[in-house]
């Protein structure tokens, strides 16, 4: 519990991630030049020809478009459970990057549709169940935006991220329950990957390096988010001091007059100096 203390306190984290972040940025840069040498130099597919290189990108997105709704929703449990510090913080973090890898995936699957199917867009069961996480997205993003109290935000983007989360197992086997156009797993199947090795490794490298390239992500939102609540609750705290003075001071001019007054005063500006805490709990 000691150990998890630490790792939930905001400026344990803050350093942490200060050491991490660069080794971080150059495997990921690593990864991506291996990767699309890889991916330029695979041979083309029998069927598919050059059109397969689309996968490349194209199943990585939709890897981490699930993944990162993943994050979310471990982060919504241990915001609404365990009041972590930083549970929120990383939900409310991940949700644009999850949106983006999400039309991404969308873009690259409608432009490898076309050659494939003949359409853009076809209304099967994963295209459709995807979409679906796309609003998903909107929607959590949406909450954060349009809910002014941190707390009820949270708790309520926290609540949308769970109820949401039925959505994933539907992507991952709407191709097992429905007929759809989209192929049966090819990499985790217990009889072994039915992609050739000269397809699998440069798919393998580019997945790792999107992966890469999210946590980067992730943690560089984080930080700014929690930058951003240090600074709002600085400036709660410090207008509340100030505005508290001002009252004083008026209320001293004023001599004893309305006792009453002032201590409402006082009363009022304590509870802007709770909700500046409440807002960023722990990120001081």
């Amino acid at each position: 519990m000691g150990k998890l203390a630490t790792l939930a306190n905001p400026s344990f984290f803050m350093g942490l991630t200060d050491r991490v972040m660069p080794w971080l940025a150059g495997i990921t840069a690593t990864l991506f030049v291996v990767g699309i040498y890889l991916s330029f130099t695979a041979p083309a597919d029998y069927q598919q020809g050059e059109t397969v290189r689309i996968m490349f990108i194209h199943v990585p997105f939709a890897w981490l478009a699930m993944f990162c709704y993943m994050v979310i929703a471990v982060s919504s449990v241990g915001s609404l459970v365990w009041r972590h510090p930083l549970a929120d913080v990383s939900a409310k973090s991940a949700a644009p990057i999850g949106a983006t890898f999400t039309l991404l995936c969308l873009v690259t699957g409608c432009l490898w549709g076309k050659p494939m199917w003949g359409a853009y867009w076809v209304w099967d069961a994963r295209l459709t169940s995807v979409l679906v996480l796309f609003f998903l997205y909107l929607g959590l993003i949406a909450l954060w935006q349009s809910i002014e109290e941190p707390s009820r935000a949270g708790r309520a983007a926290a609540i949308l991220a769970l109820v949401g989360v039925v959505n994933i197992p539907i992507i991952k086997f709407s191709v097992d329950w429905w007929n759809t156009l989209h192929q049966p797993a090819s990499i985790t199947r217990l009889d072994g990957p039915a992609i050739h090795p000269t397809l699998l490794v440069p798919l393998l490298v580019m997945a790792a390096a999107f992966t890469c390239l999210f946590l980067w992500l992730h943690f560089k939102a984080m930080r700014a988010e929690i930058l951003r609540r240090r600074v709002e609750t600085m400036i709660i705290t410090r207008v509340g001091q100030a505005s508290t003075l001002k009252a004083a001071e008026k209320e001293s001019a004023h001599g004893s007059r309305s006792p009453c007054r002032f201590h409402l005063v006082r009363l009022w500006h304590q509870r802007s100096r709770d909700r500046g805490a409440g807002l960023s709990r722990g990120f001081r």
